[in-house]
């Protein structure tokens, strides 16, 4: 799988002058890559060029050119690329009015790690969640999590020869599936190796 490093990044710049097309490119991109479960979970699986993107925003929106920052960034980021047998996703809790997110929150706990995938013929994969630390306490979880999920061999190979795809999530305060659109499913699956 692509990496990004220091020196695939653009200079603060060279991004000025491509941001707009960049930005662009990318919406278009993550388009295909967006899963809404239900009306208030929204899954956006990541990959090497939506996670180039938010590097290059955080490097043009903090100023950041000195190469000990650059790296602070890649270290924080690059984790949520995937490495070829997993998908990686950003997911959001989205509760417009402030009192009922809170009061969502709060009944949501664990939530994170009630997110599936299914390959058709295969057994659920569970989501891993927040791996660099812990979104939630007791009283709450996070309106942003964010999850890997594993696949084995064969469950890539069935995906990578047309298999269905279904993401969902059992929660007891929430629950929701979907069968994954043929475009986003073609999408995610060349996030395999």
């Amino acid at each position: 799988m692509p990496k990004i490093t220091p020196e695939s990044l653009l200079t603060l710049e060279a991004y000025a002058r491509e941001r707009a097309r960049f930005r662009a490119r990318v919406i278009e991109h993550k388009k295909l890559r967006s899963i809404a479960l239900g009306e208030h979970v929204t899954l956006q699986f990541e990959d090497e060029l939506t996670v180039r993107y938010q590097i290059q925003e955080m490097l043009w929106i903090e100023r950041i050119f000195e190469q000990d920052g650059i790296q602070e960034e890649l270290d924080v980021y690059s984790p949520l690329v995937p490495d070829g047998r997993n998908f990686k996703a950003t997911m959001m809790l989205e509760f417009p009015d402030p009192e009922e997110r809170k009061r969502w929150l709060a009944r949501l706990v664990d939530i994170e790690d009630r997110v599936w995938v299914q390959v058709d013929g295969h057994e659920k994969s569970w989501a891993v969640a927040d791996e660099d630390l812990d979104r939630e306490t007791d009283d709450k979880t996070s309106s942003v999590h964010f999850l890997r999920f594993e696949l084995d061999e064969q469950a890539a190979e069935a995906l990578k020869r047309g298999a269905a795809l279904q993401v969902g999530v059992d929660h007891p305060m929430y629950q929701a599936a979907v069968n994954v659109p043929q475009a986003v499913r073609d999408a995610l699956v060349k996030d395999l190796a």
